[in-house]
């Protein structure tokens, strides 16, 4: 009920200036005495049937939250506080950039879904660390970093953007997600092919097997990929050695389904409710081959999704949309739901 107010009230506004107000709003009430207790209280939930080992990572519980929603790191105590077992920030790059021109983010509210441009904007590798830093003190959940390169950088040096952003996140987080798979960088996408998929992620896990406790690694993918092309990439995933995928990122498709279609016009990546088909397919072709770790992301916004998921062999889960639809108090739901469902 309280969400179904605010969410009311902060629709009224545009969307990329919703996401910071209703943020800002709500870590300002956790700091508040007695707000705060009672806020704490509705959000927590944990079970020890809720743990998961994976990739030798404890989580106390397996839903996440997605990259992209705290890209900078500026809400980590707040979004522990909400119960994550996990928190990726990012997609970060070497250097602070802008993304693409605003508006850049739509909703498309009757099909509980959402169309960003975003293009990696961010405060740059530097400013995360800065506040990861500061986050140790009261660290509490796994952070996975998402990294990604800078708008200006060619394909052709790309893995020196993605070495870099590596190298100065490796002592701050739990886990790294090589981001390939945004439709709002140009070409971008086109590091999925085998060649250079392959030069990248072996010349990342080459920096990361220097260390003497690695990290574990994992790509994430886009749902607009043809089966054929999804093997080629579990094959990549074998021969690097890497720990798995997260599946998926947002789809350039826009399926016959949508209701908002005066939002169609919009480019960009489509996330949510309507991605979902799309990501469960992908999630059965790679679960049909599986042999290393399946995050699964793209469309959760509920218990019995998140459920789905894990029956359709995804061993962690994130979400994103879910959270502007469905308000903070989903993280319990789903665990509740899960907890249930085992």
């Amino acid at each position: 009920m309280i969400w179904k107010i605010l969410k009311r009230l902060f629709f009224l506004f545009d969307p990329e200036k919703a996401h910071y107000l209703s943020m800002d709003l709500l870590a300002l009430g956790m700091k508040i005495p007695g707000i705060s207790y009672l806020l704490k209280k509705s959000f927590e939930f944990e079970h020890p049937q809720l743990k998961r080992q994976v990739d030798g990572l404890v989580y106390m519980n397996p839903v996440g939250l997605a990259a992209g929603f705290d890209k900078d790191g500026r809400w980590l105590n707040l979004l522990q506080d909400l119960g994550f077992g996990s928190i990726e920030v990012g997609t970060v790059t070497p250097l602070p950039q802008e993304g693409n021109p605003k508006p850049r983010l739509f909703r498309l509210v009757k099909d509980e879904s959402i169309i960003n441009r975003m293009g990696f904007n961010n405060e740059g590798v530097e400013k995360l660390v800065e506040r990861l830093k500061k986050f140790k003190e009261t660290k509490n959940v796994i952070i996975g970093g998402n990294i990604g390169k800078n708008k200006a950088t060619p394909n052709e040096k790309a893995v020196e953007d993605y070495l870099i952003c590596f190298r100065t996140l490796f002592d701050h987080v739990d886990y790294f997600v090589v981001n390939v798979s945004s439709p709002n960088t140009a070409n971008l996408r086109s590091l999925q092919e085998r060649e250079p998929l392959l030069h990248l992620l072996s010349t990342v896990q080459k920096e990361n097997l220097s260390h003497s406790k690695p990290k574990p690694i994992y790509l994430k993918i886009a749902p607009d990929l043809s089966q054929e092309a999804v093997e080629e990439i579990i094959q990549v995933v074998k021969e690097t050695g890497i720990n798995g995928l997260v599946l998926c990122n947002t789809t350039i498709r826009r399926p016959e389904y949508l209701k908002e279609t005066e939002l169609l016009k919009e480019t960009g990546g489509l996330s949510g409710k309507a991605v979902r088909p799309f990501t469960d397919e992908v999630l059965q072709w790679v679960k049909a081959e599986k042999s290393f770790t399946i995050i699964a992301v793209g469309g959760i916004l509920d218990p019995e999704d998140g459920i789905n998921k894990v029956k359709q062999g995804a061993d962690l889960i994130q979400i994103y949309s879910g959270m502007i639809y469905k308000g903070p108090w989903m993280v319990r739901k789903i665990k509740e739901g899960l907890l249930k469902g085992q």
